[in-house]
């Protein structure tokens, strides 16, 4: 009877998820909501109107916490309404890989 050989638990190359959503505030609670949106791990506020429209970009380290994030955010008072418009995950390395753009640069 021969054993298998015993081989360590592969870790998993370190992630990076990107997301981008639309939010939807009431305006008289705009200022609140995109202090809270800030003060969120990955969050960068893009552009916002007097309507109370953000566009909001995610970085997180995994599908988990880019869920918490966006939850977070769904869930904060003065939120009416959320939609995520993209989403991206791929491993560091093959994020940080420089692409060829055609002109030899």
């Amino acid at each position: 009877m021969s054993a298998l050989p015993h081989t360590a638990p592969s870790a998993t190359a370190p992630e990076l998820h990107i997301a981008s959503m639309v939010v939807h505030a009431t305006p008289r609670r705009l200022p609140d909501v995109r202090q809270a949106i800030l003060a969120i791990a990955g969050a960068e506020i893009h552009g916002a109107s007097d309507t109370g429209k953000l566009v909001v970009t995610l970085e997180a380290p995994s599908t988990d916490d880019m869920m918490a994030r966006i939850s977070e955010i769904q869930r904060l008072d003065g939120v009416q309404a959320s939609a995520l418009v993209y989403q991206h995950a791929d491993t560091l390395d093959a994020m940080n890989e420089e692409i060829d753009d055609g002109n030899g640069s």
